[in-house]
């Protein structure tokens, strides 16, 4: 078993308060994901789990023991950190073996731990080069083996792709995933790319200035956004927040005016909700189409073809952008006037105060149409 607890978790440094009061469960062989903008404080939390930091105030649990107090090197975890932190002089076998070798294990059963690890990282051709005849994912590999060859509790990543090309980001991404599987280990990532984040972790933990804005699996903060931060934060192309004023209130949901002068009725639960209340509606590029019928009227600023999607970035009333995900044989291009359909059932709607609103049902999402071409 391999599970960390945070319990109120701060950090100070002299009056500035950094973490500001973190509660998180991280389960046995779960794969959580820190992420959000620079600064954020996601760095900062993982180096406290990792002992590298002190903690203020709170208690941080592993397996069940407080650890507050214990040195980094006897909480069972290994990181693996940005930088590959190589010693250039050692070969591949050397410095995966290193921290074994300061702990006195034998040369035999370093070896064999370091072969093992190569094997799963697919590195053994490559035991006895030098860190400069390796490629940049070759080199994040071995700083992964270094780890994997003392075999912790709990592997802790701190933006370990950072410094690699987009193409190999996107391979890392799928070995790490697969690494994960088959160590069945407890791992803790950070990151600031929120793609990353999506498509590797089991649950994500968002953070900003040091708060925990929302904890959930990735299709549950894309679905349903706590607050306007993470709904901007999770999803690429990012969502598009419209303001709007309240101009109706039913059992059914809220009715909109947005900017454009057009209203769309949201099917959320506004009991608080009054007449004239000013909102955000909030629409992901997939939840809207190009219709000759469409209700919101605009203009084409520019078109990124992706191959099998498009993107559309389309000025509409009161110097709004929308992005629309469309075919990738969509025709429409710069300048051309178009109209956008919005399947009301994807708006998300937030409050003055940022907060979402809840959905009728919270099921909204499943049948939503697919973005196409327009309308002949």
């Amino acid at each position: 078993m391999a599970t960390v607890t945070l319990r109120n978790i701060r950090k100070k440094y002299g009056e500035v308060e950094i973490i500001k009061g973190v509660d998180l469960d991280v389960a046995d062989r779960e794969f959580v994901v820190f992420v959000g903008p620079s600064g954020c404080g996601k760095s900062t939390l993982l180096r406290m789990i990792a002992g590298l930091e002190s903690i203020t105030d709170g208690d941080l649990l592993i397996d069940g023991a407080r650890a507050n107090d214990i040195g980094p090197a006897d909480r069972g975890l290994a990181m693996v950190f940005q930088s590959y932190a190589l010693y250039p002089h050692m070969t591949v076998a050397d410095n995966m073996a290193f921290s074994l070798r300061l702990a006195g294990v034998s040369k035999e059963e370093r070896m064999r731990k370091v072969t093992e690890a190569a094997n799963v990282l697919h590195l053994g051709p490559l035991l006895e080069r030098r860190p400069k005849e390796l490629s940049g994912g070759q080199r994040q590999r071995v700083a992964i083996g270094r780890a994997i060859v003392r075999q912790p509790k709990v592997f802790l990543f701190d933006e370990p792709l950072s410094n690699l090309d987009a193409a190999l980001r996107v391979q890392m991404r799928i070995e790490l995933a697969k690494l994960h599987e088959k160590l069945a280990a407890t791992m803790i990532y950070v990151t600031h790319d929120q793609i990353e984040a999506m498509t590797m972790a089991d649950k994500i933990v968002v953070l900003q200035g040091g708060v925990v804005e929302q904890v959930g699996s990735p299709l549950e903060l894309y679905h349903h956004p706590r607050n306007l931060f993470v709904a901007g934060f999770i999803g690429s192309p990012k969502m598009n927040l419209l303001p709007g004023r309240v101009i109706g209130n039913t059992e059914n949901g809220i009715t909109v005016e947005l900017a454009s002068g057009n209203p769309i009725a949201v099917p959320v639960k506004g009991e608080t909700l009054r007449g004239g209340d000013e909102v955000t509606v909030g629409i992901r590029p997939e939840h809207i189409r190009l219709s000759d019928d469409g209700e919101i009227p605009g203009t084409v600023l520019v078109t990124e073809r992706l191959g099998g999607l498009t993107f559309l970035h389309i000025q509409v009333a009161g110097d709004q952008t929308m992005v629309v995900q469309a075919d990738g044989d969509e025709a429409a291009s710069m300048h051309d006037n178009v109209r956008l359909s919005v399947n009301p059932r994807g708006c998300h709607m937030f409050g003055r105060d940022g907060l979402a609103i809840e959905h009728t049902s919270r099921h909204h999402l499943i049948d939503s149409p697919a973005a196409g071409r327009r309308s002949a």
